[in-house]
């Protein structure tokens, strides 16, 4: 059959399809054939945006709706007060954050300042709550240097600039040359263009991960795009989701490898349509090491036109030193075609002082999506390179004086004792008995799990040897992040002889349920309301504000 006589047998089908239509419809008027036009299209609109067009799922708003109305039920609501109860409780400021006996809190300024001398006797005080001691590579993450000379360093770039402000580099050049060459130099670590790439120093990573977000989002609008979507692993960083929910971003979340941890390729490519302003991938992943496949991921990226960021806030300050210190791992910088920002932490392997990160892109095309100009303000012409405007200086020189003090060779050092610290522990814990490691971590994080009892026990026989891990849900897991004060003789020895320990005691009875802390996180993650679990975690938040079981703090005129 040739295409003209598939061209009148078209003809023919389609003239019948019109004369069966105008049969059906002899019986309306025409405004009425226009007023179901318009409502059936309006309804249809409706129905599309209900089921499609929404921040979260279909099924996710199914299962909300159905809890907000399931407890509205006098009843149910009464069950779920009780319950929440002695939860709240727990986490309570009494509960979760005690005092010594006989200390108050002060509820209002003092009338009359007090001396230097007073300020740093009650200091001490204020110190002497602080149990844990980090010092002796106790805790997981959380302080990744403190050695006396970097904090020597760190404190007089702190005096030094304590009053600077990176906001006005007219009043502070050298502050503008020292913030400069924190990125020149954290751009070069990463293989970025040095006649192209560009970055910005940040408060930490969560503002970088939200500047990217901001970045990408004003991308897409740019290119048409009205409704931007990011497509991130279920592994990447929480602060992801707060940027989608800053910015009115659809979040897309796809599954990981149950064995591997690392990112369902295939997934994420099912993920991508014609509104995905962004790929994530991360170098680590927080909860369990594992590095995602950077290549594969910015490989999806350029073949579809998409912006990929890589996540390198934790371990951005071992990635560049890998190769050198006999831990080669993949490249996944800004020489894999496709990358197009990364983010990485100063202030955790970089061993700055708390409050610096540093967010790089690989040209400034992506950059000027993160500005901000006001060009008519009163004030005068108003830009910024991020969400702050007045920052402090000091973290700005501290982070500088600590990359310099510290040195390529230095970096070298500590991610051969860190990675080889993380190994002994790691092939530790993967002979244990009754315990598994999740997936191959490359880096610094060994997530663990057990098949034979209640994970969030160990955590808690751990916290009572004087331990502070992370504790994970989703698989329930608990991990230790390796730093520097865990490189120290005898600490990684001493972590799996306290684990071996607590797992011979827990395994005498494996079936008992965790107490305090842990059963609080075993709970929620057994909740189907997640809403219920968020009102746990504003008690939390609430609980580190609350000054009012102590009431009886001074009264200001001391």
């Amino acid at each position: 059959m040739n295409v003209s006589s598939l061209l009148e047998e078209a003809k023919v089908v389609f003239g019948k399809t019109t004369d069966f239509v105008d049969v059906q419809l002899m019986a309306f008027k025409p405004w009425e054939i226009v007023s179901i036009t318009v409502v059936t299209l309006v309804l249809t609109h409706l129905v599309y945006n209900f089921v499609f067009d929404h921040e979260k799922s279909l099924s996710q708003r199914l299962k909300l709706g159905f809890f907000y109305y399931v407890k509205r039920f006098p009843i149910i609501r009464s069950i779920v007060e009780d319950k929440m109860k002695p939860v709240l409780h727990e986490v309570s400021a009494t509960k979760l954050f005690p005092l010594k006996p006989g200390m108050t809190y002060k509820n209002v300024m003092p009338y009359v300042g007090k001396s230097h001398t007073s300020i740093l006797r009650e200091v001490d005080e204020y110190l002497s709550l602080d149990t844990v001691d980090w010092s002796k590579g106790n805790v997981s993450g959380t302080v990744y240097g403190g050695d006396p000379d970097l904090t020597l360093v760190a404190s007089t770039m702190y005096h030094k600039f304590a009053w600077s402000n990176p906001l006005h580099p007219d009043v502070f050049p050298s502050l503008r040359k020292m913030e400069a060459e924190v990125v020149r130099m954290t751009c070069s670590l990463f293989n970025g263009d040095p006649n192209a790439s560009c970055g910005f120093v940040t408060t930490g990573g969560t503002e970088s991960i939200l500047l990217a977000c901001k970045t990408y989002r004003d991308w897409a609008y740019s290119k048409g795009i009205k409704k931007p979507e990011m497509v991130i692993p279920i592994s990447a960083h929480a602060a992801f989701e707060k940027g989608a929910a800053y910015f009115k971003i659809k979040l897309k979340h796809v599954p990981v490898d149950p064995t591997t941890r690392k990112v369902d390729l295939h997934a994420m490519k099912q993920a991508i349509n014609k509104n995905t302003c962004m790929l994530v991938g991360s170098t680590p992943q927080f909860p369990h090491g594992v590095l995602d496949p950077i290549a594969d991921i910015a490989a999806l990226g350029k073949r579809y036109g998409v912006p990929v960021h890589v996540d390198a806030c934790l371990g951005g300050f071992l990635l560049p030193f890998m190769g050198e210190a006999g831990f080669p791992i993949q490249p996944c910088d800004f020489s894999v075609p496709g990358v197009t920002s990364i983010s990485a932490d100063t202030h955790k392997y970089g061993c700055a002082p708390k409050g610096s990160s540093v967010i790089m892109y690989k040209s400034t095309e992506f950059a000027h999506h993160q500005y901000f100009v006001s060009p008519d303000w009163q004030g005068g012409i108003y830009a910024t390179p991020m969400f702050a405007g007045s920052r402090s200086g000091a973290i700005v020189a501290a982070c500088w004086g600590t990359m310099v003090h510290i040195g390529r060779e230095g970096y070298i050092s500590n991610t051969r004792k860190i990675i080889s610290t993380a190994r002994t522990i790691e092939n530790g814990l993967a002979q244990m008995n009754n315990l598994f490691v999740f997936g191959k971590p490359e880096m610094s994080v060994i997530a663990f799990g057990s098949m034979d009892f209640d994970i969030f026990r160990l955590s808690g026989e751990l916290t009572n040897k004087g331990w502070n891990l992370n504790t994970l849900q989703f698989p329930p897991s608990i991990h230790l992040c390796c730093t520097m004060p865990h490189t120290k003789p005898g600490v990684a020895d001493r972590f799996l002889s306290d684990v071996n320990d607590a797992v011979n005691t827990i395994m005498q009875s494996p079936k008992s349920k965790p107490a305090g802390a842990g059963a609080i996180y075993g709970m929620a993650q057994s909740i189907p309301d997640r809403t219920i679990v968020s009102s746990i975690a504003h008690g939390f938040l609430d609980a580190l504000y609350d000054t009012t079981p102590f009431a009886r703090g001074e009264n200001g005129k001391a």
